[in-house]
């Protein structure tokens, strides 16, 4: 008897990007489309789906900033990574010419990747939607005669619409970066943080960490004190362990605090263990959002 299909969350339709990636990461999952980013974490977190694929961040327009608050507020846990190659292409109804085209719709950050297009093309006006794919599933489904919308291909084969320009994105080096999540094993929130423990409820999630892992993400706040973050970077500099990104972004209900987001090059071994229990004793929380192999 084959298998039941795992159940994967997205944000957004069938055809996204979001999509392809699921695919990608979990050969023959059923994907389930969500219409909201909060939706996605509540079905991981209830377990009505197995795990979810969501964009953490794009090389061109930098991080998801939804995502990455929710991956702090949410019992989730990242078990793997995928880059995708984004690739736009301008997808009409059946019938459309290029000529005939007033309007094309799409998510904004898509639009914004497809300036060079525009301007070729004056005449034709960029309309903002909620969707990349969710602009295709329009324009076909009311088979608008002057309007596309800007998606990747597997949104065309979806929909059954027709690429009329493919390659419109004006950078060719255009990835983003995907998460696979799933359900966290016990409490690993801010509020539960150990301030000198290291993975936190480690023992309990030790199952989502892959055996080949070697890249690990985390969030942290530092200290109101003089050096704090100074402090906090140093323990993975005295342990020669290279960070891969660092930002910031202000944690949600408290004004002028930030949360510090880093990913380093270690899985979970003896000199990353070490590195977390001494930033739990630094910094005023620490959680571990994921320890995966790096795509």
């Amino acid at each position: 008897m084959k298998p039941a299909a795992i159940n994967v969350a997205i944000q957004g339709e069938l055809g996204s990007f979001s999509h392809e990636a699921a695919e990608s990461m979990l050969r023959g999952c059923t994907v389930v489309p969500c219409a909201r980013s909060a939706e996605v974490f509540d079905r991981v977190e209830r377990g009505t789906v197995a795990a979810a694929v969501i964009p953490i961040e794009n090389s061109l327009a930098g991080t998801v900033a939804e995502h990455a608050d929710l991956l702090v507020a949410r019992e989730v846990f990242v078990q793997s990574e995928f880059r995708l190659r984004i690739g736009h292409n301008v997808i009409a109804a059946p019938g459309v010419k290029l000529s005939a085209l007033r309007k094309v719709f799409s998510h904004p950050v898509a639009l914004d990747q497809c300036r060079d297009f525009f301007r070729h093309h004056p005449k034709i006006e960029p309309v903002p939607f909620y969707d990349t794919a969710g602009s295709v599933k329009h324009v076909v489904a009311h088979r608008l005669p002057d309007a596309a919308g800007i998606a990747g291909r597997h949104a065309a084969r979806q929909y059954s619409g027709k690429i009329l320009q493919a390659g419109v994105e004006d950078d060719k080096r255009n990835f983003t970066r995907f998460f696979l999540i799933r359900k966290s094993t016990g409490k690993s929130g801010p509020s539960a943080a150990p301030r000198k423990g290291g993975h936190g409820s480690a023992r309990g999630r030790q199952r989502l960490i892959p055996p080949d892992a070697n890249k690990t993400s985390i969030a942290f706040k530092v200290k109101n004190l003089p050096g704090a973050l100074f402090k906090s970077l140093s323990v993975f500099a005295l342990r020669d362990i290279s960070l891969s990104k660092i930002e910031s972004r202000p944690m949600r209900g408290r004004p002028w605090e930030y949360v510090f987001y880093v990913d380093f090059l270690r899985g979970d071994d003896e000199p990353a263990r070490n590195a977390l229990r001494h930033l739990g004793e630094v910094a005023e929380f620490v959680k571990v959002l994921g320890v995966y192999r790096a795509a």
